[in-house]
């Protein structure tokens, strides 16, 4: 059983559904404290500039937990990032198989952030064909910090592998997994090529490129299959 555990982050970039598609359970990880200017409220996107952030206000109550987290301003954001989504990926081959969908979802009245990301992850992990089960980390009462919730969340899920992106280098205690008998594998995720509007292509880019350009040959293209 192999499991990959993951921030709620929003609109998140490939390599965030490359581990969600190698994992049996996927865990959002919405019980940890958020990080100030981290990957939960901001994502890049390509333009006819070059790449640019996507951000979401939020309100600053630090230290809170990613699921206590509110937004703010969202009436204003939610109008900008529709209007800098549609005004980028307009001319985009699959522009319609997302954008609707994506749409809907932003226009709706959010207050916590964890809910709308948590919202937009399960239509990307639909849109991608990934059939991984999604599970919440607080919905279980699983106790520890940094590695040893890790090793207790996986234990939870009775998994026997850990999959990391290769970050996980520098802050998890390896020693911690193979004392709990759980293989802990780093993923070497090669970022692949593929048509992007707006010229030279740029890569770390949130998965809505991937699929706004690719449209259902999105998730062939992650694993680097062949179409």
């Amino acid at each position: 059983m192999k499991i990959a555990i993951h921030q709620p982050n929003y609109l998140p970039w490939l390599g965030y559904f490359y581990k969600m598609a190698e994992s049996n359970v996927f865990v959002l990880l919405d019980s940890v404290q958020y990080e100030k200017n981290g990957l939960t409220n901001r994502v890049k996107i390509k333009t006819s500039q070059g790449s640019s952030w996507l951000t979401l206000s939020a309100k600053r109550r630090l230290p809170q937990l990613i699921k206590e987290v509110k937004l703010a301003n969202f009436q204003r954001d939610k109008e900008k990032h529709i209007r800098t989504i549609e005004l980028n990926y307009r001319k985009a081959k699959y522009f319609n198989y997302l954008f609707p969908e994506i749409k809907e979802i932003l226009e709706k009245d959010w207050q916590y952030l964890s809910k709308l990301n948590i919202e937009l992850i399960k239509l990307l992990r639909e849109k991608l064909g990934i059939k991984t089960k999604l599970e919440f980390a607080s919905n279980y009462n699983i106790s520890g910090k940094s590695t040893d919730l890790l090793v207790n969340l996986s234990k939870k899920f009775n998994a026997d592998i850990y999959l990391s992106g290769r970050g996980g280098r520098k802050y998890q205690n390896e020693k911690k997994f193979k004392m709990a008998k759980i293989e802990l594998k780093y993923l070497d995720f090669i970022y692949p090529t593929y048509h992007q509007l707006w010229g030279k292509f740029i890569p770390n880019l949130s998965i809505i490129d991937l699929l706004f350009n690719c449209g259902p040959d999105s998730l062939k293209i992650l694993l680097r299959k062949k179409i």
